[in-house]
């Protein structure tokens, strides 16, 4: 009989025990907080400024925004210290994906860049429609030139101009790095009265106090596409894949792609940024 008790009670305590567990469980609250890697224009331009706020307020996700340049947005992803990134690198991206660190790449927006100087323009490169017949003759002039120096996109971009024009441009006394931010470098440049690459959506939010003008513009090598993508947690599992997943569907959802489709018109007269969700990149600009 004592063991008869003695069973049924040793029955009775594991289902209590199972129970616990599975109310626990289910109890449990997600992850909160989400660490969004983007590169510097998203925050310049204020655009996160009206979306993050949207995100947070639909899903109960906290979002800790990192803006950095592009390929050290990737080196946090590398190492497990983002969730989700939101990254204009094409070259950069692929190469992110295909080793094993980023799911599920999808195309966000889209604005172009530009090179800004001063009105003097005295490399004389107003209206050049080559980007890279543009770098060339600055090289030839020998001008000032403000390279953001840091890995981004826009840097990356900026390297791909120099290699078309056939020009070296590292170690040449025109030639200076900021290792700074787009907003930061487009101040650096405006102070100097040098040239820059920027892209169109920080440049515009911030033309007002530059005194840069817009020299070289419309070649489609300018193309600056934007790209979400969410870390893997097979390979980091303690990043917040549910609140990546999230987030990433949020930005290709109709609603925020209307938002980013308005965005600046009415204080800049014209859209920062161009929605591409559900776009083949090969489609963009035409």
């Amino acid at each position: 009989m004592k063991s008869l008790k003695a069973f049924n009670l040793t029955i009775f305590v594991t289902a209590l025990i199972v129970a616990a567990s599975v109310i626990g469980a289910e109890a449990a609250p997600k992850q909160k907080n989400i660490i969004l890697a983007t590169t510097t224009s998203t925050q310049d331009t204020g655009l996160l400024d009206v979306l993050i706020p949207l995100f947070e307020k639909e899903t109960d996700y906290f979002v800790k925004t990192i803006a950095v340049g592009s390929g050290q947005a990737m080196a946090m992803g590398q190492k497990g210290e983002a969730d989700v990134m939101l990254v204009h690198s094409p070259d950069a991206e692929k190469k992110f994906v295909d080793e094993g660190y980023g799911i599920n790449r999808r195309l966000v927006m889209h604005n172009d860049f530009i090179i800004v100087g001063p009105a003097e323009d005295s490399a004389k490169i107003k209206g050049v429609k080559s980007s890279a017949e543009a770098m060339k003759l600055i090289a030839n002039a020998n001008a000032l030139f403000m390279s953001r120096g840091d890995n981004s996109g826009t840097h990356a971009k900026e390297k791909t101009l120099w290699k078309k024009a056939d020009i070296a441009p590292a170690g040449q006394k025109w030639y200076q790095e900021t290792g700074l931010g787009m907003g930061q470098t487009l101040n650096v440049a405006a102070e100097k009265k040098g040239y820059t690459l920027a892209d169109r959506g920080t440049y515009l939010s911030m033309k007002k106090n530059l005194g840069l003008d817009i020299l070289t513009e419309g070649d489609a090598a300018l193309l600056n596409i934007y790209h979400v993508i969410e870390v893997n947690s097979a390979k980091w599992p303690k990043a917040n894949a549910q609140g990546a997943k999230a987030f990433a569907d949020f930005m290709v959802s109709k609603k925020t792609q209307d938002i980013i489709k308005t965005f600046g018109v009415d204080k800049f007269g014209s859209s920062l940024f161009f929605p591409d969700a559900g776009k083949k990149v090969e489609d963009l600009g035409k």
